[in-house]
């Protein structure tokens, strides 16, 4: 018996194919896809998911001081005239970090092996490119995923089935999280 199924493409193509679509549901929750790339997908979130559970509350939390431009009224930097040059006006200002223990930056590299990178565009700015915003898949997995199923023992997916696609009547499916 195949350990996977090849989805007739090479193995470059359908390692990009299924990266991809995990990369989708993991950042919209659910994805339309046929039986077949569904079943794949699910093997690779439903690993994915039991990292961050595995690995969830790994980590501590560290005070640091961190240089931050001062900003005036309206969100600018304030910058004051140094031997003539303009300079821009520092101050130090504690934060609070995680800082993940290596067991859980091991898991965090080991989900960036899958996931693509998203960046979110907003609906006024389309097509522009200010404005836009990396989005943490693998934050996204430790803060929102791994509290939300720390007690189920895996099946963190659902296979509901839709119906035959019109063109070559491949069984199409919602693959969403539970």
């Amino acid at each position: 018996m195949a350990k996977y199924r090849k989805l007739g493409r090479t193995s470059s193509q359908r390692k990009a194919l299924l990266r991809g679509q995990v990369t989708s549901l993991i950042y919209n929750g659910k994805i339309i896809t046929t039986e077949a790339r569904a079943k794949e997908v699910r093997k690779i979130a439903e690993g994915l998911i039991a990292l961050a559970v595995k690995e969830k509350d790994n980590f501590e939390t560290v005070t640091v001081d961190a240089k931050v431009a001062k900003k005036d009224a309206a969100g600018k930097r304030v910058k004051e005239v140094v031997d003539g040059k303009k300079v821009t006006v520092y101050e130090t200002v504690q934060k609070e970090i995680k800082k993940d223990q290596p067991s859980r930056l091991h898991a965090r590299r080991q989900m960036l092996k899958v996931l693509y990178p998203v960046t979110e565009v907003p609906e006024a700015a389309a097509g522009r490119k200010a404005n836009t915003k990396k989005v943490d898949l693998t934050q996204k997995l430790f803060d929102e995923y791994a509290p939300k199923y720390a007690g189920r023992n895996g099946g963190y997916t659902r296979i509901v089935k839709i119906g035959q696609r019109k063109g070559d009547a491949a069984m199409e499916v919602l693959l969403e999280l539970v």
